[in-house]
This record gives structure tokens, sequence and C-alpha cells, in this order.
């Protein structure tokens, strides 16, 4: 027993050691990635890589070998055709967030690796690999050459935080935020900073991440409880419960990382109801659109249609909540200056328009308020839209009292008689 074991012990090693081998010999075409190569091959390399990552005994990944070997023979001189045994190297693939077989990736100098989703077949294979490959082409055509000297010089997209920015940029903001704290003489810390200014770039419009100076920002340290450097920690849609990131200290693992909590993270999407000045404030100011409906008066619309069309805001704003945008509402007459400004009342209600605070712009919605069509106009407005009007001025936002929920009540007036009208002013014919 003990010398069979010992037999099938050595053969699980041969196994794990020859890893990539199971699906591709050493004569095959395809690049075969391990950790001692992954950085080298991958990513440092001037050109486009797509990477295979399988499991030996995945059947749909023995089925995609010969494409995959086809693909590297086309693609030869062009762009590098990849594979990496996920099985046998389980923390790499994990840095990557590989869940199931096969898994393509494909890695462009200076940006986070992009998912191949289509056919598993070569044609298909080719041509995404060559639309990556003008991309990189025209960028560099462009002058914005990716990797190399010239990133070197480029300045960095995390954001320098401190006691007095912190809650302002972190804390108030609807965004996920990464912040590193670290200090100047941190070995640790100054092999983080260039993965850390690469993974800032690469994710600049999609994730914020800042960096602290705990030698300078000591009250910062002890808020957060950091203890040793560098120390990452994330503030998603919770602010008050950050978390600390315990991934590989790489560009690339930090982007994949960013990339899946901004999936997770993103703050479920609201519809407020603009009762205040205040509220224009916090859920526009920092907006990049703000998108305001006009509802129907409750004895026109009743509680039951109010809800619905709010319900119907709600899913458009669900639809495209990872877009920095917030949605308000308010009923008929509430606001009546902002409804003069924006030029909402004359073509009744419900009525929507897209607002711009920091630009004094507004554009009005002028179709059918129905789902489809603001789903439109929303990703219009996303554009750049058309139709754009110049905001004269600041409109005034009056404080309201937020709608009960109810149906609206009809205020009925007392009966009265015409001669209680007339008083004692009125004349009766035997005075005349």
């Amino acid at each position: 027993m003990e010398k069979s074991a010992l037999v099938a012990l050595l053969l699980l090693a041969l196994i794990g050691e020859l890893g990539v081998y199971a699906l591709y010999g050493p004569s095959s075409p395809v690049l075969q990635l391990n950790p001692n190569n992954f950085k080298s091959k991958v990513l440092n390399s001037n050109g486009v890589v797509l990477v295979e990552f399988f499991a030996p005994w995945c059947g749909h990944c023995q089925a995609l070998t010969p494409a995959w070997e086809k693909a590297a023979n086309v693609l030869k001189g062009v762009a590098t055709v990849a594979a990496l045994d996920a099985d046998a190297h389980q923390s790499l693939a994990q840095e990557y967030g590989i869940r199931g077989f096969p898994t393509i990736k494909v890695f462009a100098p200076g940006k986070p690796p992009v998912d191949y989703q289509g056919a598993r077949d070569v044609k298909p294979i080719v041509e995404f690999a060559l639309q990556q490959v003008k991309a990189l082409l025209k960028e560099r055509l462009d002058g914005k050459s990716a990797g190399g000297s010239s990133q070197k010089s480029e300045p960095s997209a995390s954001v320098e935080l401190n006691s007095r920015n912190f809650d302002e940029l972190v804390l108030k903001s609807k965004e996920l935020w990464i912040v590193e704290f670290f200090a100047p003489w941190c070995g640790h810390c100054k092999k983080l900073a260039p993965e850390w200014k690469k993974a800032a770039n690469n994710l600049k419009g999609q994730v914020k991440l800042g960096h602290v100076d705990c030698d300078a920002e000591k009250s910062l340290m002890s808020r957060f409880n950091v203890q040793g450097f560098p120390t990452i920690l994330v503030f998603g849609a919770d602010k008050d419960s950050p978390f600390p990131y315990e991934g590989a200290r790489s560009a690339s693992a930090i982007e994949s990382f960013a990339l899946e909590q901004l999936e997770t993270n993103s703050a479920p999407p609201e519809v407020t109801e603009l009762t205040s000045p205040d509220v224009l404030e916090e859920k526009c100011g920092s907006a990049a659109i703000c998108f305001v409906a006009f509802l129907p008066d409750i004895l026109d619309s009743k509680a039951e249609g109010r809800n619905k069309y709010l319900e119907l805001l709600l899913s458009v704003a669900e639809k495209f909540r990872k877009s920095p945008y917030s949605y308000l509402w308010a009923a008929a007459g509430k606001q009546p200056d902002l409804e003069k400004h924006v030029g909402v009342g004359g073509y009744g209600y419900p009525a929507l328009v897209a607002l711009n605070l920091k630009k004094k712009a507004y554009a009005p919605l002028r179709s059918a308020f129905e789902r489809d069509h603001i789903i439109e106009f929303v990703k219009e407005a996303g554009r750049g839209g058309k139709g754009i009007v110049p905001l004269e001025g600041s409109p005034v936002i009056v404080k309201t009292e937020p709608w009960d929920g109810k149906d609206g009540q009809i205020i009925e007036e007392d009966e009265f008689s015409l001669e209680e009208l007339m008083g004692d002013d009125s004349v009766s014919k035997d005075e005349l």
C-alpha cells in the first residue's frame, strides 16, 4: 500500500509539473505560461497577448485546443497566443478572477485585460485579436504610447488625500474609492508605487484611486486603524465600513478587483423627491447629469398612478446604475421657479429634463414619458445630447413637505346662501 501510494503521489507531482503540456505539447505554437514568465511575457509585453486560462480535465478546453493552436499560427508575428494551466497555478488564476474554463483574456500594453466573449472558433478569435491590435496601433499613431518610457512621465490619476479633503472626496462620494495608506520610507510601498500608478491611470473614469501619506496624516492613519504599510482600504457603497484589499500588489490584480467591486458595491439606485435646495445640491451638485421628473398633481394621478411613474423612473435608474447620474422628482407646481427655468408646464405632466448644474444647461424629453423613450433620452444625454438649452440664472428651490404616499384630499367648501354672502350690505325690498 505504501509503495502504491508513493507512486500515486509521484504521478500527481508529475502531472502538476507538466501542467500545460496536458493540452499543448513542447512543439505547440501556443506560448506556455507559468508564474515565472507571466509578467515578462504578458504584463511587460509591447504587443497584444491572448491568454487562455484552462484546466486539463475540462472538456471545453480540450475542444478548444486545435482552434487555439491554429489561431496562434495565424496570428504569429501579429499577436501572441498563450495558455496558462489555471488548475496547476491557482493563485495566479485567482488574481484575474477566473471562475470557469476556458476563460480567454486579451492583454494590451497599459490597459486592464479584456474578456473575450465570442465564439470559440479560429476566425472570430483572430478577428477579435486584430481589433485589439488596430486599437493599439491607432493609439500609437495618435501619440498615445502605451507602456515604455513615455509612461514613466505620465502623471498619476491617484488622488492625494488628506484630512482636509478626505471626507468631501471619499466619504460623501457615491463613487467606489480604493485608498492606499503608505509611508514614504516603506520599501513595500515603493515597490507598489508604479503598479498603483498604472492601476489608477487604467481605471480612470471608472474607479477612484487615492493615496494617503501616513507620515503627514497621522489623524487619518489612526481614524482608519492603519497599523502597517501599505494598507489598502476599499470604500464601497457603505462608506462607514471600509474593508481591506488583500489581493496581489500588481496593477492587473488591483484593476481586476476594482472592476469586480464596481459591479457589487455600487449603491442601489434611488429616485428622490425634490423638497429643498439642499436636496438639489446633494443629488445634482456632483452628478454628471441630474434627471428631474415633474409628475402630475396627486389629485390627477392618485397614489397608484404616482407610484407607477416612480417605479418607471426607478427601473431606468437601475439600468444606468453604473453611470454617475441622479434622479429627482417633484409634483406639478411644487417648484414653480424651476419649472419656469426649464420650460415645463406648458406641455403638461409628466415631464422630464436632463439637468447639468455645472454647465448651466438642460435638455427636455420631447417624446412620450415611456420607458423606451426615457432610456433613449438618458443615452442621448450621456453622449452630449441634442437640444441642449442654456439654463438662465439659478432657479429658486422652495422647501416643501414630502409626499406622504397617500391619495390627495379634495377640500370641500362650506355651503352658504346668497343672503349670508351679501350680509348686512344687502338691501331688502321692504326697505326700498
